[in-house]
């Protein structure tokens, strides 16, 4: 029953804005779950709320500005304009998992522009690349690091 609480949390954190798979698909690996389930869950996960941002896309810009946050604010996504500007959305969606997370890579693309569907589609390459990425140099990271000791 252990174990299946910390299968459920890498889900969980998965789903996170912030901390997403580049840190629970290592983490998880490295805890010693079992890697394909762990880069299945972490990928389930943060497609799942990446979606939700997609879907909710007006609502949430729409909350944003009635705060008074504005498009261009921050240092991430300067680095997303930036990005958007010399690579298009497939660059901003392949590298948001790892320079601004997902989530905000999505948002800022449907924010400049992009439409949902093409934002769906480049959103699951990313992070089906990405997890199988963070998967692979994880485990072969842990058992080259078991061999050296």
């Amino acid at each position: 029953m252990g174990q299946l609480w910390e299968y459920i949390l890498v889900f969980l954190l998965a789903a996170v804005p912030w901390i997403e798979i580049a840190a629970v698909i290592p983490l998880g690996i490295i805890r010693g779950l079992q890697p394909v389930l762990v880069v299945i869950l972490g990928f389930t996960g943060n497609l799942l709320t990446t979606v939700m941002v997609i879907f909710l896309f007006e609502s949430i810009k729409n909350y944003l500005f009635k705060k008074g946050k504005r498009e261009g604010n921050g240092k991430r996504q300067a680095r997303a304009k930036k990005i958007w500007n010399r690579y298009g959305l497939p660059g901003l969606t392949l590298l948001g998992p790892v320079l601004i997370g997902m989530h905000i890579a999505a948002f800022i693309g449907m924010t400049l522009g992009a439409s949902k569907g093409w934002t769906l589609l480049w959103t699951v390459i990313s992070l089906f690349l990405w997890s199988i990425i963070f998967g692979v140099a994880a485990y072969y990271g842990v058992e080259a690091f078991k061999v050296f000791l």
